[in-house]
């Protein structure tokens, strides 16, 4: 899957609040000056301006009830709606020719799971327990992509888990090199190239990420290219929004994954983000944010293993590459389940496999083996 944009939703995101108030009146003059009063002019702005301060200061107004309840609820309904992540088949199929490209992680287990690591212009998760070894796998797979594949690497820190000292024991390792002078300004580049945010809450991601695509045209000519974006850990910034906020918070977890998928396709990058589990139905552990986020990423990847021995597991939840070609390592019951799990998913090609089947199989006759 990849985020592919229509003119009219691109025209929709960029447009200034005063160009929608034709079609959404509550976005009148009044709230169109409350918003440019907090350096806001377009449903792109709102997304990355902090709701909460902005509620507090709609209170203060005479209008606050109309201003908060109408103005503000309806743009979220407009990012809602227009930043849904659910995509069509023909959609996969462009993004799996168009995106050919691997980073490897490092680890071998994981990038022959993936068919060689992380696919730029795809935005993968990794879901696990608590100390399962999520955040080693990202400072793995950064120091990999900085070292073998020359690339810069943004990394988005939300619990103060990134470390220089084990990225330096990485990079030194995958590369090798004598510490000689020639070694050191190897060393010192690759390090260099890896850019670390602090990050607490998500209104502060939105800015970084709307910076580092500022920045992309001059990095480019810099010869710097940014390759991978990883995000450690998103549950951590959605989970405090979903709480009491109701649609806001919704509005806002899709709105994030919209961003992440967008910037991945527009200027490929691979985005590696990390999500924790929640028990699930018999106790059995499942990925956190719930049934909207599950559609968001293009591979999901499970992480576990035994806290009394050092020995992990990884398998693959969602996949755009697991189809039939594969079918010889799954049973059928697998793979039928795979294929109802992605009909599922993309209502558009299951119309389209009803309509096929009723055309050929018509709707008064039993189908037998």
């Amino acid at each position: 899957m990849c985020c592919v944009d229509t003119g009219k939703e691109s025209v929709k995101e960029m447009a200034p609040l005063k160009a929608l108030e034709a079609e959404y009146p509550i976005l009148d003059p009044n709230f169109q000056a409350f918003c440019a009063s907090h350096g806001i002019f377009s449903v792109e702005d709102f997304l990355i301006h902090d709701l909460y301060e902005l509620a507090a200061f709609a209170e203060q107004r005479p209008t606050s009830e109309k201003l908060k309840q109408q103005g503000i609820t309806q743009v979220l309904s407009i990012i809602d709606t227009q930043h849904q992540p659910w995509l069509n088949g023909m959609e996969l199929l462009d993004d799996a020719l168009h995106n050919k490209h691997v980073l490897s992680t490092g680890c071998e287990g994981i990038d022959l799971l993936l068919g060689g690591g992380l696919r730029e212009g795809q935005l993968t998760e990794l879901v696990g327990p608590s100390s399962c070894g999520k955040t080693q796998v990202c400072l793995l797979a950064a120091s990999n992509v900085a070292t073998k594949h020359m690339g810069n690497v943004v990394y988005l820190d939300t619990g103060n888990s990134f470390s220089p000292q084990r990225i330096a024991q990485f990079v030194g390792h995958i590369a090798g090199h004598a510490f000689d002078e020639a070694g050191k300004r190897i060393f010192q580049r690759i390090m260099n190239g890896i850019v670390c945010h602090s990050v607490f809450d998500i209104f502060t991601m939105f800015n970084v990420l709307h910076q580092l695509v500022i920045n992309f045209p001059s990095q480019l000519q810099k010869g710097g290219q940014v390759r991978l974006l990883i995000v450690d850990s998103i549950s951590s910034l959605i989970t405090p929004i979903l709480g009491n906020s109701g649609s806001q918070g919704r509005a806002l977890m899709i709105s994030a994954g919209y961003m992440l998928k967008k910037l991945a396709h527009e200027h490929n990058v691979a985005v590696l983000v990390t999500n924790h589990t929640v028990g699930g139905e018999r106790g059995i552990p499942k990925p956190a944010l719930g049934q909207t986020w599950k559609s968001i990423p293009h591979v999901r990847l499970l992480l576990s293993g035994d806290h009394g021995n050092n020995v992990r597991s990884i398998s693959v939840l969602r996949h755009p590459s697991m189809d039939f070609f594969t079918a010889g390592t799954y049973t059928s019951a697998i793979s039928m389940e795979w294929a109802l799990a992605e009909l599922i998913n993309h209502p558009n090609v299951l119309k389209k496999e009803r309509e096929e089947i009723d055309r050929v199989v018509g709707n008064k006759r039993l189908v037998v083996k």
